[in-house]
């Protein structure tokens, strides 16, 4: 792709840390912004429900008060199977919605569905705080939409404010083994500019398989890039550095620290 030697990350490389299929619109960003990028997919998600819990929740669905979606892959593999057991989208009943994240809202806006709770930052205490400050939860029915990895945050702040919480986990993430993956000689021969994580799970998946990414004698070293303070603990627990934090959860914010970050160097 040509690029104009304006563009604010010409001639710079870039590594994207998501699951195959999940980096597509970042991808596109970085490129149009003069950027290479090269996809390191450390993680892979799947869908993996319960079939008997999924029965008992949707038999129960219009007992809920609140439905919390805590990711998009979790608003496409609930509503996935919700379209498969039901032909009406009112069979949702008059749950109220909310969800963090710019691309979960979307997800749901895209449904025609309206989010009535969206905490202004992208985080599992935020998203518990916005819902307790509606003043809805004492005694209230909470179906959280989750994965495998989330954590116990959201559901605790929630329990604690007196919510009856269920949890519905609807997909898997874990790690995605690049032993195979042809990128990897790419990436420990040339190395890159920075490496995005725009996860705590990417950055535990990229640390456990640091033997096969080790760069060689002439590659260049990365820096390495956080979309948050959760991302950035991890980063922190597996010593690797923080080179430079989204000033708040979210692509757009992760692109501008990126920006002015390799600005600088």
């Amino acid at each position: 792709m040509a690029t104009d030697l304006k563009s604010p990350l010409s001639s710079k490389r870039i590594v994207l840390t998501r699951a195959k299929g999940q980096s597509s619109e970042l991808k596109q960003r970085l490129e149009l912004l003069g950027a290479e990028v090269l996809e390191l997919p450390v993680l892979s998600i799947t869908k993996e429900i319960d079939k008997h819990l999924l029965a008992d929740v949707m038999l129960e669905l219009g007992g809920y008060d609140w439905i919390v979606f805590t990711s998009a892959h979790g608003v496409s593999f609930f509503f996935e199977e919700f379209r498969r057991i039901f032909d009406d989208i009112r069979s949702l009943g008059l749950m109220r919605i909310a969800c963090v994240g710019e691309g979960t809202a979307r997800g749901l806006t895209d449904l025609h569905l309206k989010v009535e709770c969206q905490p202004k930052v992208a985080t599992a205490e935020a998203l518990a705080n916005a819902l307790i400050e509606t003043g809805s939860l004492d005694s209230a029915k909470v179906l959280v939409v989750m994965g495998n990895l989330n954590r116990d945050i959201l559901i605790t702040k929630l329990e604690s404010a007196l919510a009856i919480v269920d949890k519905l986990q609807v997909y898997k993430t874990e790690k995605f083994d690049l032993s195979n993956d042809s990128s990897v000689d790419e990436y420990k021969a040339k190395g890159a500019d920075a490496v995005l994580f725009a996860s705590s799970s990417a950055v535990q998946f990229f640390a456990e398989q640091n033997s096969l990414l080790t760069l060689g004698s002439s590659a260049k070293k990365p820096l390495y890039g956080s979309i948050g303070p959760q991302t950035s603990t991890t980063l922190k627990k597996h010593a690797m550095a923080v080179d430079f934090e989204a000033e708040e959860p979210g692509l757009d914010a992760l692109i501008a620290a990126l920006i002015k970050k390799l600005e600088r160097v």
